[in-house]
């Protein structure tokens, strides 16, 4: 083979061998570019979900705080609420029993005085009866006067136990105004706790209105009740001589 046929040869593998190489090297590179442009999109994938995890972790943490903090403020306004109607509870309470203690008090000083005036009138009724049976004594002598004691001691005794009948029967209609009284007063402070933990303007109105209605059943309860009065004094023993005309 000629010398310039073995050097054309040699130049032409030469140039295949450089584009050989260079398309390897095209190769290498482009391999190198994809593995750093897949390494970077990896890398940015995992640093968004991390960003993401962060973030959620984020608002969830916000979200707890916002919930403790809610809760927090929720109770402290339950405990207010509490204390105020537990307060107003308590002052409607002492209230209640320091108007039920005059009403109470006024009823049995008018029963009182109600007794003295009806005792004083019968001491009055009993004397001139007395006197009379005295002097009929005097006039028509012991049988007379002792029939007349009789009718008298039957009187009296009939007066003492319409007194008597009256005593328990005021009794018994002021033991169940009081016990009323405490009903309407019990139903008006569980209205009073439940209005006070209402959660909608509807359920409010409800209970406003219904609170309104037992507070006056309540006023009407104490009203009734000062209206009654209580108990009678028992009667006082005598100490007479069977037979005395003239004993007080």
């Amino acid at each position: 083979m000629p010398m310039a046929e073995q050097q054309k040869e040699s130049s032409v593998l030469f140039s295949l061998k450089e584009l050989m190489n260079l398309e390897e090297d095209r190769i290498r590179e482009e391999e190198a570019q994809k593995e750093a442009q897949a390494k970077a999109e990896l890398e940015a994938r995992q640093a968004a979900e991390r960003s993401a995890r962060a973030a959620e972790e984020a608002r969830l943490r916000d979200e707890e705080e916002a919930r403790r903090m809610e809760e927090t403020r929720r109770k402290e306004d339950a405990t207010r609420l509490e204390a105020i109607r537990h307060g107003e509870l308590e002052k409607a309470r002492a209230e209640a029993e320091h108007r039920a203690r005059l009403e109470t008090m006024t009823a049995q000083q008018a029963h009182e005085q109600t007794l003295a005036a009806l005792t004083q009138d019968k001491h009055k009724k009993r004397l001139q009866i007395s006197v009379g049976i005295a002097v009929g004594v005097l006039l028509i002598g012991g049988v007379a006067g002792g029939i007349t004691f009789k009718q008298h001691q039957e009187e009296a005794q009939k007066r003492a136990t319409i007194l008597e009948n009256q005593r328990k029967d005021t009794e018994e209609r002021l033991r169940r105004l009081q016990n009323e009284f405490e009903i309407a007063n019990r139903k008006e402070q569980e209205l009073q706790g439940s209005l006070a933990n209402a959660k909608d303007e509807a359920t409010r109105a409800k209970l406003q209105a219904e609170l309104e209605q037992a507070r006056q059943k309540t006023q009407n309860a104490g009203r009734a009740v000062k209206s009654t009065g209580s108990g009678d004094k028992p009667a006082k023993k005598s100490n007479c001589s069977p037979g005395d005309p003239l004993c007080d």
